[in-house]
């Protein structure tokens, strides 16, 4: 049976100065998929290992199926073998003398059960990750994805109350990567299990995530669905470690509710939607995804004039880099033509709700 998770105010320290989990908080309903996103160094897979019981917190609080199994100020600290979690790491850790069944099997033989038990619960598991004919297989002889659904399916046989999984496809092969995401988010949706991920790829994250957290220096910068996150990243450092690329300095001349009139390099002037705590006069950086500006769009509000520097034929799609307001920016236009060359004046629109104007913050596009 899944269960909820709870975390409030999480803090682990390793030593003095910066803590690799800082006062992080947030609720996990059962059979939810949370995933945890961001750079290396960023606190992610620490906060992971701390709900696991494989780190000791300093500070905060951490529930599961609303019993404390951490909270340091109460001495409370619950070992990782009782707290019923199913984990899958970045590596198989599959035990390679053992064929599939006898690895899958591994956990309900810790636990006593019967055969009978045992085997219908591993056969139960290997359909599930679509291993049903590989029992008798010796764990060497299977390759790294095989391997990865070994470990799934071992994780899954006693129905843990929570799966954790730590970049578990990160040691795979692009092609791979594409079509296990898809199967694990299928998989852990058909069993109920409540999951934690951890994973530095934004688009595992989209596809995996009921929700994706974003994290920067032992902070969680905001926990939403994927498509607030895309479309209402909470800073600068959410828009642009998810891909909102286009970077443009500017000064804020007027504002309008939530709407700002930013004042470009060149003098031109660029509606777009203003970040909490942002006044008049102030320096700021526009965020603006590649792929959210239109080329040769029509319109008269944020619809300027601009020049192709370079174009990037990619065969879905062509990469453009284009000249204006005093600078460049990139333009991903979907399709398989190419519609303008380089040198050609072309005029682009952008949506002022996609373009999110945030405090000046070098550190935040550095990482």
């Amino acid at each position: 049976m899944s269960a909820a998770l709870e975390i409030q105010n999480l803090e682990k320290r390793f030593s003095a100065g910066r803590p690799a989990v800082d006062d992080v908080s947030f609720e996990m309903s059962s059979g939810e998929i949370v995933v945890l996103l961001g750079p290396s160094g960023c606190g992610k897979t620490t906060t992971l290992r701390c709900v696991a019981g494989l780190e000791t917190p300093t500070g905060g609080s951490i529930s599961i199926a609303g019993a404390l199994v951490s909270a340091p100020d109460q001495g409370i600290a619950v070992p990782p073998r009782k707290r019923d979690l199913g984990m899958v790491f970045q590596s198989y850790a599959i035990w390679p003398h053992m064929n599939v069944f006898n690895n899958v099997a591994y956990p309900l033989k810790q636990r006593g059960l019967s055969r009978a038990d045992i085997e219908a619960k591993v056969q139960e598991a290997l359909d599930l990750v679509g291993l049903s004919d590989y029992a008798s297989r010796p764990s060497a002889a299977l390759s790294g994805g095989q391997m990865q659904r070994v470990a799934l399916a071992r994780s899954l046989t006693y129905r843990p109350k929570l799966l954790l999984l730590d970049e578990p496809l990160s040691n795979l092969d692009a092609k791979l990567r594409l079509r296990l995401r898809a199967d694990l988010r299928r998989i852990i949706k058909q069993t109920g299990l409540t999951a934690l991920y951890v994973t530095h790829d934004q688009s595992e994250a989209v596809v995996l995530g009921d929700r994706i957290g974003v994290m920067r220096d032992g902070k969680l910068l905001q926990l939403a669905p994927p498509h607030e996150i895309y479309n209402r990243p909470a800073d600068l450092f959410v828009a642009s470690f998810t891909g909102a690329s286009n970077l443009l300095a500017g000064r804020v001349r007027s504002i309008d509710r939530e709407w700002g009139s930013i004042e470009m390099g060149d003098g031109s002037h660029l509606l777009a939607t203003l970040g909490s705590g942002i006044a008049i006069g102030d320096s700021v950086t526009v965020a603006v995804r590649p792929e959210n500006i239109a080329l040769g769009g029509s319109g008269e509000v944020n619809r300027f004039n601009a020049r192709v520097v370079s174009r990037q034929y990619q065969g879905v799609q062509t990469a453009y880099e284009l000249e204006v307001f005093g600078g460049r920016i990139e333009v991903v236009e979907l399709g398989t033509g190419l519609r303008f060359d380089d040198g050609a004046a072309v005029p682009v629109v952008l949506p002022p709700s996609l373009c999110w104007a945030y405090p000046q913050d070098p550190e935040a596009v550095s990482e």
